[in-house]
């Protein structure tokens, strides 16, 4: 195992900035998550890591040891790709050892450590099969197997899952984060599946255009995104967004909708904070669908008033569009919730959950 440290990480290629003086610091045995849209820059950071790309400037360190003029193949980092590439002509067994084999492993040593991680991936009735009549998701556990059996300090994978069906691909985030507390290896995921993220990572490093927009634990980054963006690329469904102004009428502050007539009361922490500010008083408030609750007549908690826009029953939940003035809302209801379209819908808010962002710098105000 070891920790990383990425102080001031750059990246340019040509003027493309690919990854914008990145501060990170990712303790030992520590599973965190690159996250972001195409082109961010995660996996540039995670080839810097590795030694595959030079950093324009800044330094990666393990263990707070300067690993930039150390090259590749002494970083003891093992790696996954989206690209399985295993060795169909040989067994599942000549697979996973080969590693092992090419360094001189001794035979019997060698068969002990394939039982043990063909034992932890589940591949031990499949030992003397042909790698090339595996399944794409039993190629991607055997190229999993192959890269661990050298029990790398850091394990780096990048969007590994992402040719696999999607029921195999939900199976192996539990397997993986279950082979991750039991190897205790520090692992580095690149993904673009918020949900693999969340559901895997200890940490997650949130990016985009090649800056690091947030980084926290699954419920920090979802329950207090730094920015709009963070809170939009994080959910599902996403958070809405309804542009507002802040005014004050009679000593209470409110939130007023721009393209409607749906007001919020604020308590006196919030307008504290919004009477502090300077500048453009251009809003959005930001709350998550399960975090707003619809009906379909008045009732002492509602709040606005709007009409039924779309539905989608999604099975266990029902989640509702709600046009209130120009804005859509989506609300998770109960499965059972169908209103019909345009009907009047009543919606109540729970506040606690409510976010203010700055319409311009996108920041949260809190």
């Amino acid at each position: 195992m070891a920790s990383i440290g990425l102080e001031k990480l750059r990246k340019e290629f040509g003027d493309l900035v690919a990854v914008d003086d990145l501060d990170l610091e990712i303790g030992n045995g520590e599973f965190a998550a690159l996250l972001g849209p195409s082109g961010c820059g995660k996996t540039t950071t995670m080839n810097m890591i590795a030694g595959l790309e030079v950093p324009t400037s800044g330094v990666v360190k393990f263990d707070g040891q300067p690993m930039n003029d150390v090259p590749p193949g002494k970083r003891g980092v093992g790696f996954v790709f989206q690209n399985y590439a295993i060795f169909t002509h040989m067994s599942v067994y000549e697979n996973l050892g080969f590693g092992l084999k090419v360094g001189g492993c001794p035979e019997d040593e060698l068969q002990r450590e394939v039982g043990k991680v063909a034992e932890l991936l589940k591949l031990n009735h499949m030992l003397n099969t042909n790698a090339g009549r595996l399944s794409i998701n039993d190629m991607q556990k055997v190229a999993l197997g192959r890269s661990m059996i050298t029990q790398p300090g850091i394990f780096l994978l990048d969007e590994p899952f992402s040719n696999l069906d999607a029921a195999f691909r939900a199976y192996m985030r539990g397997e993986l984060k279950r082979i991750q507390r039991e190897v205790k290896q520090t692992m580095i995921y690149v993904t673009h599946d918020q949900v693999e993220a969340m559901s895997m990572a200890d940490k997650i490093a949130v990016m985009y255009c090649g800056q690091l927009y947030q980084w926290g634990t699954p419920d920090e980054i979802y329950n207090q995104p730094a920015n709009s963006f963070v809170a939009r690329f994080i959910g599902s469904p996403n958070m809405n967004f309804v542009p507002c102004i802040y005014q004050r009428e009679n000593g209470q502050g409110f939130l007023v909708q721009k393209s409607g007539d749906g007001r919020v009361s604020l308590d006196d922490a919030r307008c504290q904070l919004l009477d502090q500010r300077t500048g453009s008083s251009d809003l959005n408030l930001g709350i998550r669908p399960e975090h707003l609750h619809v009906y379909p007549e008045p009732t002492p908690t509602s709040l606005w008033q709007g009409t039924a826009y779309a539905m989608e029953p999604l099975g266990p939940k029902t989640v509702v569009h709600v046009r209130v003035g120009q804005d859509v809302l989506q609300i998770i209801a109960p499965a059972d919730y169908r209103p019909r379209v345009s009907e009047p819908q009543w919606i109540a808010f729970d506040l606690d959950y409510m976010h203010i962002f700055d319409a311009n710098t996108h920041e949260v105000i809190r």
